[in-house]
């Protein structure tokens, strides 16, 4: 009957609903749960209103020591500012991040002496692309769409969790303190 036919689109309806809103790209970063180096999910909301700093890092990359030792001296200087720095190991160029959670981790703290969060091993390109990486490259204005080029790609990401600024491998951490600094209301 009609009315049964009716009945049976009304569910189809709200069934392509449910899923749309299960799927849907989530529109900041606070949307996101990643994990920490134990394996532990972490909700992202919980650096609501900071500004963030998120990097893919490597152990053995040529670029390790200048961006590790420089993101330590953005962080010390800004973290009771507002600034948090959010780094991801990723294994995808060149093999430079072979090493457990563990290992990274104890290298990190050891010879860094890093204060800022180091995450679990994530995949920043192709079909495993963590959830963050996938919605940080396509931008605020879908204009960073193309893949991470290599370890230390840095996105700039202001308090209302949107990606604003990226930049390449290459570009010393330092260099951002500027972006940093007026997105943090510091002159």
């Amino acid at each position: 009957s009609l009315f049964h036919l009716v009945d049976v689109f009304s569910h189809f309806l709200l069934l392509a609903f449910l899923v749309a809103m299960a799927t849907k790209d989530p529109e900041s970063v606070y949307e996101i749960s990643i994990e920490d180096a134990k394996g532990n999910s972490l909700e992202l909301s919980q650096y609501k209103g900071k500004v963030l700093l998120i990097v893919n890092v490597a152990s053995k990359c040529g670029m390790t020591n200048s961006n590790y030792t420089e993101l330590n001296e953005l962080y010390s200087k800004y973290k009771d500012k507002g600034l948090e720095i959010l780094a991801f190991p990723c294994n995808q160029f060149g093999d430079e991040e072979p090493g457990t959670n563990d290992q990274i981790t104890d290298f990190v703290c050891t010879r860094f002496k890093s204060e800022f969060p180091l995450f679990n091993k994530i995949e920043v390109n192709g079909e495993n692309a963590s959830p963050l990486y996938n919605f940080l490259k396509k931008g605020k204005w879908g204009i960073f769409g193309d893949d991470i080029q290599w370890n230390f790609a840095k996105f700039l990401v202001d308090n209302k969790g949107q990606a604003v600024e990226r930049y390449y491998p290459t570009t010393s951490p330092l260099t951002l303190e500027h972006d940093i600094k007026k997105l943090l209301n510091i002159s």
